[in-house]
């Protein structure tokens, strides 16, 4: 079952008990951003806040804030299985030649389901404002004291490449300057950035607040450049993204999202924004980025305001991660086959760490598993990645401390590379540019100059396990 909407998803959480009414009067500045923060980790609902102090729509936070809730959205008992799926829709979409498509033509009618459906009235133009659009209107929330101010963020930024027209659907957090401008946080690893810097005039952009829920994780994904995040949702979906054409550019967006912001920036026009609390726990600085220009804002006649609020883990953003996690998983696999199970912890913020096991079939196979992962796509930004041997449970951040102390000689298993990092990343000597390490916390065989006989790891009797586990209730410790 996929959720059409927002309202949809609504109704289904409130149901199921995982949503909460706010019905005090709480202010977007720094007040729903507290309630937020406590509720989301301590595992809370998701938050209704019906009554933004000063704003007439109501916003909404923490959709995504648990595994159980992640897993109703995609309609699914796992989130392991989306990797399955998003295999699957590798294997079949769209190619690029005339040949290609020939040959394809059976994939490309299984396609066909999760293509984005043009429409002509849409729910999120039931309201145009043009020349009176304003978006101090909307509830944006300043989340953290030193915020350089409100962010928009959770927004679906749309572009299409100036060169051959694809679409990239990005989540690219935007500072409220007043009531046409925002700034536009495009980073420059980022497809938004890669369209827009192959633009020569002004450039036009829309922002989709409130798709639904599938749509505004797709732009989170980390997609190779020439897959449409639209395409994706549907897919993941089993049923189209609708769309509609904006009113002011030649842009088409979600036509079930609660706002749409219409407009352009202009090349080589920047303004300061930030500083931002961002999701690594800390202020990124402020800093120079594009301007976007309002030209419009359409909406639904009731909509609900979405956001998210990112900041010392664990936050949302979290599971937002593991979904990608699972996404991915699959199609490292085809380039790396002897990966058993990969982690990136809450902890380190999607780029800081990453715990891998893998089927160790060579000397200096971690290394090689370690350089190759630097070499995948937004997988260059991991600052730390961890090897182990398939047994260990990445999953278990006790057991692979254990096996870090335990398996390591740092001279001998660390390894250093050097390489693009994140943007956010403060610790680097330059910005964009910076070291990794990785560790090989695998057994070490006589073949990498160990010349020791590895020690066995403790393990009780097997039929001393089963005779305790027959009489353990009767023990009645």
């Amino acid at each position: 079952m996929a959720f059409d909407s927002l309202q949809d998803l609504v109704s289904f959480l409130e149901a199921r008990g995982h949503l909460a009414r706010i019905k005090e009067y709480l202010s977007p500045y720094l007040e729903i951003t507290e309630v937020t923060d406590r509720v989301v980790k301590n595992r809370g609902p998701a938050l209704l806040f019906e009554r933004p102090t000063d704003y007439e729509f109501p916003v909404l936070t923490n959709i995504y804030g648990s595994l159980e809730r992640m897993n109703w959205i995609f309609d699914t008992e796992s989130l392991d299985s989306l990797g399955g799926r998003f295999k699957e829709f590798l294997d079949l979409k769209p190619p690029g030649s005339f040949v290609e498509k020939i040959k394809l033509l059976p994939k490309l009618k299984e396609l066909a389901f999760a293509l984005p459906k043009l429409i002509k009235d849409a729910a999120c133009q039931e309201i145009v404002q043009t020349k009176e659009a304003d978006l101090r209107e909307l509830p944006v929330l300043t989340c953290w004291p030193k915020d350089g101010g409100p962010f928009i963020t959770l927004p679906v930024v749309i572009t299409r490449d100036p060169e051959n027209g694809r679409r990239n659907a990005g989540m690219y957090r935007m500072q409220v300057y007043d009531t046409r401008t925002a700034g536009m946080h495009w980073h420059i690893h980022k497809g938004g950035a890669t369209h827009f810097r192959k633009a020569n005039e002004r450039f036009p952009v829309a922002v989709a607040l409130g798709p639904d829920p599938i749509t505004t994780y797709a732009a989170t994904a980390p997609l190779p450049e020439d897959i449409d995040e639209f395409l994706l949702a549907g897919f993941l979906r089993q049923k189209r993204v609708e769309v509609v054409k904006c009113v002011t550019c030649d842009l088409e967006v979600p036509a079930e999202a609660q706002f749409i912001l219409e407009g352009y920036v202009v090349p080589g026009e920047t303004r300061v924004e930030g500083p931002f609390g961002d999701h690594t726990g800390f202020y990124s600085p402020a800093d120079n980025y594009p301007v976007f220009h309002l030209t419009a804002i359409t909406r639904r006649k009731n909509p609900l305001y979405p956001a998210t609020i990112v900041g010392m883990p664990p936050m949302e953003d979290a599971f937002l991660g593991k979904a990608t996690e699972r996404l991915f998983l699959p199609l490292i696999r085809t380039q790396l086959p002897e990966i058993v199970d990969m982690n990136l912890p809450i902890e380190g913020v999607f780029h800081n760490l990453c715990f891998v096991s893998i089927d160790k079939r060579y000397p200096g196979h971690a290394a090689k598993v370690m350089h190759a992962l630097w070499g995948l796509g937004q997988m260059m930004f991991t600052k730390i990645i961890m090897v182990f041997d398939r047994e260990v449970n990445v999953q278990d951040a006790g057991e692979v401390l254990f096996y870090l102390g335990a398996n390591i000689d740092p001279a001998r298993d660390l390894h250093l590379a050097k390489g693009p990092v994140d943007a956010l990343d403060h610790a680097s000597s330059l910005p964009h540019l910076g070291s990794k390490l990785g560790f090989d916390c695998t057994r070490k065989w006589p073949e990498e100059g160990y010349g020791r006989e590895w020690p066995e790891l403790i393990r009780m009797d097997g039929e001393v396990k089963g005779r305790i586990d027959a009489i353990w209730e009767k023990l009645k410790v």
